[in-house]
């Protein structure tokens, strides 16, 4: 589910990027949000408390209205808990701790305002420098380092590596705060094969590739609460028979553009074609249009696809992106053709923040956290780069060889002020979906409606658009015992929602997810003793029609004399597959040239 992208988002080259469970967290401060009860609120049974620091205060307000005003929730903004309204016995308020993680707004404010001054000092140099930790900068750096060009550097701007793959942790529980899972890789997928080798996480067994159980997705993976009631799987039932010839329909023609045309992950593995363009060049929703694929189950099962790998509806995006999706990997199956298992995934409590740190490890002190990166010139002999020291809160120069732009296009665009043509041209035409990631600190499991046992993905036939459901980031846990877990919900929003995203005060948005949830589980607000939200104004690149056939992006996937370019971006949509390859193709770029 949602945002896998695993890589540094704007604002700046990277939205924030402490991998792991132990990051210091960044936040605005911590608000008191009042939000109006859903239902008639009981009091606290005797729950197991929660770990030391993370018990919100409850505070009864005997006679008072649950109507919350405008002046009492911006004093609670400002104190750093959210109100809940009508959630004990009294029908009173009660104030959960919570609040903005992850990200140094302030930094990107510099990058976006900041008139650069000249640094003091002398310039540190390095043969490579490479600007931003998300998952294709530091696979660049680290394949640099493995080819023998161990004088890298590689500048972020926030104080851990890691872009959107970081991960967080609330009163010791891991938790991601945007990508979180990584779908097993066949062996045919050479360099994500190897990677998951490396790390441990698979290994051949007589000749047959046997993977970590302990990393793959624990049963039950998925499941849909749909006719008020949880089934599994997220593909709705077919209960009439237009719609399941509908769903064949739909397996067929994919099954045939993936036998003719050719499609993988990552995507330069299959040749981009005049047939792709073809698909490249319409919305989704047209394709499905002129196939006759109306069917409100199936569109609406394609839609919540879309808005979970790609930050958009199937209106928004490629028919190639909408065949993508299904052809590169598992094909589409609808009930009864013998495949009812989910994909399976590998993923961790805190997401991709622990693929972030395997790769960020053996950098060391190759990586500069707190580097706000200013502005990059290129010269005949070698590239300027200004940083600003966060820490030191000074100007930093550094003198390099080369210089890897590891950063959204937009972002990379105006550090090197509009010089490159094609990446000009590419930054200007690309778009990017916001996303909302919450994170919810609960006393206890949630109370249950009917069917299917809780499971890792956890999505709502129906919601609102843009409510991706949610993962239960303690799944992967292996203790049988009850007590405190994390909820991480996902919103996919729209581009339009990005200011209010931005500018609104983190109440106005916990309260838009346990709405979103209150259907499913209806006592949340009771059990909820957290909350850390992470937005990302620019969370993942959308392949909108056009987008990844691209000549721009294709002109960025080669050096641009001494500036090299590794995003996931430059495949026209972002997961974790296509970032690290980016950067493993700009590190061969480099080590050709230096070994020329």
């Amino acid at each position: 589910m949602g945002l896998r992208a695993r890589e540094p988002a704007a604002l700046a080259y990277a939205d924030g990027a402490a991998a792991g469970p132990a990051l210091p967290r960044r936040r605005e401060p911590a608000a008191a949000v009042r939000l109006p009860a859903r239902h008639g609120a009981r009091a606290d049974r005797g729950q197991p408390p929660v770990q030391p620091g993370a018990r919100a205060r409850v505070r009864g307000r005997v006679g008072q209205s649950p109507v919350i005003k405008r002046r009492e929730l911006l004093a609670a903004a400002a104190a750093g808990t959210a109100l809940l309204a009508g959630c004990d016995a009294a029908g009173g308020r009660r104030e959960v701790p919570g609040g903005w993680v992850g990200a140094a707004v302030e930094r990107g404010h510099r990058l976006r305002e900041a008139r650069p001054g000249p640094a003091s000092g002398p310039a540190r140099r390095a043969e490579v420098v490479v600007v931003g930790s998300g998952i294709a900068g530091l696979a660049c750096a680290r394949e640099l380092a493995r080819a023998g060009i161990d004088d890298v550097a590689v500048l972020e701007l926030e104080d851990r590596a890691g872009g959107n793959a970081r991960g967080h942790a609330i009163a010791g529980l891991g938790c991601p705060l945007g990508a979180h899972y990584l779908p097993v890789p066949g062996e045919d997928d050479e360099p994500i094969y190897a990677l998951c080798e490396e790390l441990g996480l698979v290994k051949r067994e007589s000749g047959r590739a046997v993977w970590d159980e302990l990393h793959l997705c624990h049963s039950l993976q998925e499941r849909l609460f749909y006719q008020r009631e949880w089934i599994e799987g997220l593909l709705p039932p077919a209960q009439t028979e237009t719609t399941r010839e509908q769903y064949l329909h739909f397996a067929r023609l994919v099954e045939q553009a993936r036998r003719e045309w050719g499609f993988a992950v990552p995507t330069h593995r299959a040749p981009w074609t005049p047939d792709h363009a073809r698909l490249d060049a319409q919305p989704f929703t047209a394709w499905l249009d002129a196939h006759g694929l109306g069917d409100a189950q199936l569109r609406w099962y394609l839609d919540y696809c879309c808005r979970d790998d790609y930050g958009a509806p199937a209106s928004a995006v490629s028919a190639w992106a909408g065949v993508h999706y299904f052809a590169s990997r598992h094909g589409f199956h609808p009930p009864g053709d013998g495949h009812d298992e989910a994909e399976p995934v590998l993923t961790w409590p805190e997401g991709n923040g622990w693929l972030a740190n395997q790769l960020a490890a053996p950098l060391g002190a190759r990586v500069h956290p707190g580097r706000t990166v200013l502005r990059v010139d290129a010269g005949r002999d070698a590239v300027d780069v200004l940083a600003f020291d966060e820490a030191q809160h000074r100007p930093e120069r550094w003198i390099a060889k080369r210089v890897v732009l590891a950063t959204p296009l937009s972002i990379a665009d105006r550090l090197v002020g509009g010089s490159v043509a094609p990446l000009h041209e590419a930054a200007a035409a690309g778009r990017h979906a916001p996303w909302l990631v919450a994170n919810l600190l609960l006393d206890e499991a949630p109370l249950e409606r009917a069917g299917a046992p809780r499971a890792w993905d956890n999505v709502v036939y129906g919601a609102a658009s843009g409510q991706l459901g949610y993962v239960d980031a303690s799944h992967q846990l292996l203790s049988p015992a009850g007590g405190p877990l994390v909820l991480s919900a996902y919103l996919a929003l729209d581009e339009a929602q990005r200011p209010a995203l931005l500018k609104q005060d983190w109440p106005v948005w916990l309260g838009r997810v346990l709405d979103g949830l209150h259907e499913v589980h209806p006592r949340l607000r009771d059990q909820l003793r957290r909350a850390d939200l992470m937005r990302w104004g620019h969370g993942m690149s959308i392949p909108f029609p056009g987008r990844r056939g691209s000549a721009a992006l294709a002109a960025l996937r080669a050096p641009q004399g001494r500036l090299h370019f590794a995003h996931a971006d430059l495949s026209a949509y972002s997961v974790f597959e296509e970032a690290y390859t980016q950067g493993l193709r700009a590190a061969a770029e480099i080590v050709k040239l230096d070994r020329g």
